[in-house]
């Protein structure tokens, strides 16, 4: 009898193993996609590269003009302001040494969010520390972002 529930105990459980269901799995749409520099129009780049000097800039000459409303979205222009620029220009003064210029390195294209993101190094005269401006531009070709951060070679793609 004993034998009899081990063998039926053994067969219930393999009866009862789940079948391991295979299914395609569904294309990808890459979320963020590394672009080449040719890829993207002098337009776009030039815009980038310009509103981001002007943020920098304002570090060496204490002297900020707004963006306006075709230049940036609307959180950029209530956030970037000649007082939070201030403090920060003093930190990076005194850190960095004089802001000299941006060289983009690279851009990214987030398809979800359909922006561009320009990853630019900021040279400064003090070669502490290697500085990021990064500038993201929406689909209507406006600053929806920008921030600096300490320079990391690799870009998180999350």
């Amino acid at each position: 009898m004993k034998k009899l529930i081990i063998v039926l105990t053994i067969l219930l459980l393999v009866g009862c193993k789940s079948k391991k269901v295979v299914t395609e799995p569904e294309p990808e749409v890459a979320k963020i996609e590394k672009l080449g520099l040719a890829e993207i129009s002098e337009t776009q780049k030039s815009k980038a590269y310009e509103l981001g000097k002007r943020v920098l800039m304002t570090c060496n000459t204490s002297k900020f003009k707004p963006f306006t409303s075709s230049e940036a979205t609307p959180s950029v222009i209530k956030n970037t302001t000649v007082e939070r620029l201030s403090k920060t220009c003093n930190r990076f003064r005194q850190y960095y040494g004089t802001f000299i210029d941006l060289q983009l390195v690279e851009a990214y294209r987030n398809n979800f969010e359909n922006t561009t993101v320009f990853r630019y190094k900021a040279l400064y005269s003090k070669k502490v520390a290697n500085k990021e401006l990064r500038v993201t531009m929406n689909s209507e070709n406006k600053v929806s972002s920008i921030k600096s951060l300490d320079w990391v070679n690799s870009f998180p793609m999350n």
